[in-house]
């Protein structure tokens, strides 16, 4: 599968997501920027992140004040997700909707041992 259609199948896995959240939620989700990845970047891994990642929240959680430079935002690792789903679609999407979830989790605060509570671990 090509890297651009992978890309539209996650943007439409998280669009999808988005509308199935709560009401109150969607515009906080649709409020942070979501990127598509092929891989993570040279200067992540130097940060000790695991070359597999499929997905990570930078920024300032939503509602916190803080003094990150960069904005809110989630990243998709788009060759990472396609890999942890063996190469299947449907299980792209739901490894691409569970990971979106995770991270989108992280910008409203939670810490792992939240995130995992509410089985997006």
């Amino acid at each position: 599968m090509n890297l651009s259609r992978l890309g539209e199948l996650a943007a439409e896995t998280v669009a999808a997501t988005q509308h199935r959240l709560p009401p109150p939620l969607r515009p906080l989700a649709r409020a942070v920027p979501v990127h598509y990845e092929v891989a993570p970047d040279a200067d992540l891994l130097a940060e000790g992140f695991e070359p597999d990642i499929l997905g990570l929240f930078t920024g300032d959680p939503h509602g916190e004040p803080g003094d990150n430079p960069s904005p809110p935002q989630i990243l998709l690792y788009l060759e990472s997700l396609w890999d942890y789903a063996g190469e299947d679609i449907a299980a792209f999407r739901e490894e691409v909707r569970l990971t979106y979830l995770h991270e989108l989790g992280h910008y409203l605060g939670w810490d792992e041992d939240e995130v995992a509570a509410r089985g997006l671990d």
